[in-house]
């Protein structure tokens, strides 16, 4: 219509499912996906924190270039996600963005000791995996989705072999799954 007109702002599935809050301090562990590492921050705001870390240097560089251009600040880094460079308890949230699929078991229960080490108690932790496509579009979808070894059942129970209550399966919609778990107080 008019170019004045300024269209309301409707957070995508992921932001809205991850729930950051405005002062919450975030970490999103995979930057494959810049734009979200951006929205979240956006949320937290100047009075929250958010850090997003990644094994690729590059993916990490992008997800800083598109939060810059998107006005939020973020914090990149590239590490291992088995060996954050995090204090303990440092997190409100900690966002898994495809960081458990392509990993072997005992290595998926490193990536989540570390995600539990740095969230605070009381803290959530929110697992978002890229399904694979079904029905007729698995026939002209070509990519390979980065988490062919993480169902729901595995990662339910993953989560609670390391201390997380009240795990359970938010969603599955748009090709993403969607699992909340929260770290027991002490």
């Amino acid at each position: 219509m008019f170019k004045w007109f300024r269209q309301a702002s409707i957070d995508p599935l992921s932001v809205s499912m991850a729930g950051a809050k405005l002062g919450d301090r975030v970490l999103v562990v995979g930057c494959g996906d810049a734009r979200l590492i951006a929205l979240l921050a956006a949320k937290a705001g100047l009075s929250g924190r958010a850090c997003a870390v990644d094994e690729s240097p590059e993916r990490a560089t992008e997800a800083a270039r598109v939060a810059l251009r998107e006005g939020a600040l973020v914090e990149t880094s590239s590490s291992p996600p088995t060996a954050l460079s995090f204090e303990a308890a440092s997190f409100d949230l900690v966002v898994l963005r495809d960081a458990l699929g392509r990993l072997e078991s005992q290595l998926q229960m490193m990536v989540v000791q570390e995600a539990s080490r740095v969230l605070r108690p009381g803290g959530r932790c929110m697992i978002i995996d890229t399904l694979a496509a079904a029905g007729m579009a698995s026939l002209f979808s070509a990519k390979e989705t980065p988490n062919s070894r993480a169902d729901s059942g595995s990662t339910i129970e993953l989560l609670k072999k390391q201390g997380f209550v009240a795990v359970r399966v938010l969603a599955e919609r748009d090709g993403l799954r969607f699992v909340e778990a929260i770290k027991k107080n002490s």
